[in-house]
């Protein structure tokens, strides 16, 4: 395996010692770069390859989750046979993006594995939402990648210092770029975070310029935009699925579906960590398990009074603590009924094999 050639897509260390296991059995290694229904796409040392899941793989998956997602590195056939080679198995994720899927399950959806930099894009027209990058960063947060926020279509902005004030008030610590496309301005700032062997993800809502960005990073036109709707100046979006683009310059940068509602996933610590500033003040409340209603001497009643804390950053806290609580309690009844139906899969094959000795 020529890992000189893997490290261009990522390749390091970490997936070295994973593969371990594997060496000398016949397999190499690649990165999935587009999933589409049943097959992928994936980069290898002879290139870019179509590829399919072996029917062991797929038998023993226990989630979705463990699934090959766009991202992960995957053990495959040494060779293409048919312009197609066999993925046999997952290796560990570094850092992997997950949520909650669409719909009404309770199922963990894998968004984008093995990123070292997240951009959370918003544009400064009228999608502009500091609950929308608050969400954003929780998720990034959990995610393992060090989240970066994009403030896109600068141009479009009359009150720009206004805008970047306010997303550093719920965002402190973390970098915050405006850019412009159509101008050129901020570009040269995140130019880098796109090195050899570096993975970028992009994630916000539709019609943000994510696609747009794209494209003048790879310096073709790689990703279809359609124009820009004129009363409200948003993008028509048209991502439809998750792709890992190999830049020109180096680097990769993985582009996402437009997610306007992210639902979280397993992000307790990572709410914490946003919400520090409500977190430290809840902290010294007189009881310790005070629920800032009507309990005496509840701080986080007092700030909010005073105007200490933004009313609609507690409210949208609240909102997200409430989320996840109800997913938490969803996780775990569904555990519960795995764990039944496992036991009486368990139970019916002891009594067939029983039932088979007595024979």
């Amino acid at each position: 395996m020529n890992v000189a050639d893997l490290a261009t897509y990522g390749w390091s260390e970490f997936f070295e010692v994973n593969f371990g296991p594997y060496s000398g059995q016949g397999y190499t290694c690649g990165r999935v770069s587009l999933e589409h229904k049943n097959s992928f796409r994936v980069y290898t040392q002879f290139g870019e390859v179509l590829a399919e899941i072996s029917g062991k793989l797929r038998h023993e998956v226990v989630n979705r989750s463990d699934l090959p997602a766009v991202g992960d590195w995957v053990v495959i056939s040494s060779r293409p046979e048919g312009d197609r080679v066999m993925i046999h198995a997952v290796l560990p994720r570094r850092t992997s993006f997950a949520r909650k899927i669409a719909g009404s399950r309770t199922e963990e959806q894998i968004v984008g594995a093995n990123i070292d930099t997240v951009f959370l894009v918003t544009s400064l027209n009228q999608d502009f939402s500091l609950r929308r990058i608050e969400r954003y960063l929780i998720t990034a947060w959990e995610s393992g990648a060090k989240p970066i926020i994009i403030l896109s279509k600068a141009d479009l902005c009359d009150r720009l210092p206004d805008a970047i004030d306010e997303v550093h008030a719920i965002a402190r610590g973390v970098p915050i770029y405006a850019i412009s496309v159509v101008t050129g301005f901020g570009l040269q700032d995140i130019a880098q975070y796109f090195k050899r062997g570096q993975t970028v993800a992009l994630l916000g809502s539709s019609g943000v310029g994510k696609s747009t960005l794209i494209n003048h990073l790879a310096g073709v036109e790689h990703l279809k935009v359609q124009t820009v709707r004129e009363h409200d100046d948003r993008g028509k979006h048209t991502t439809t699925h998750r792709e890992l683009v190999l830049l020109p310059a180096g680097g990769l940068v993985l582009d996402t579906p437009g997610m306007r509602e992210l639902q979280l996933w397993d992000s307790d610590e990572s709410l914490q960590l946003v919400f520090d500033d409500i977190e430290a003040l809840a902290g010294r409340c007189f009881f310790s398990d005070c629920r800032h209603q009507d309990e005496p001497r509840c701080v986080i009643r007092e700030a909010l009074a005073a105007g200490t804390i933004d009313s609609e950053r507690y409210q949208s806290y609240e909102k997200l603590q409430k989320e996840l609580k109800y997913l938490a309690r969803r996780r775990d009844k569904q555990s519960e009924i795995a764990e039944k139906k496992k036991w009486k899969k368990l139970s019916r094959l002891a009594t067939e094999r029983a039932h088979l000795k007595r024979r």
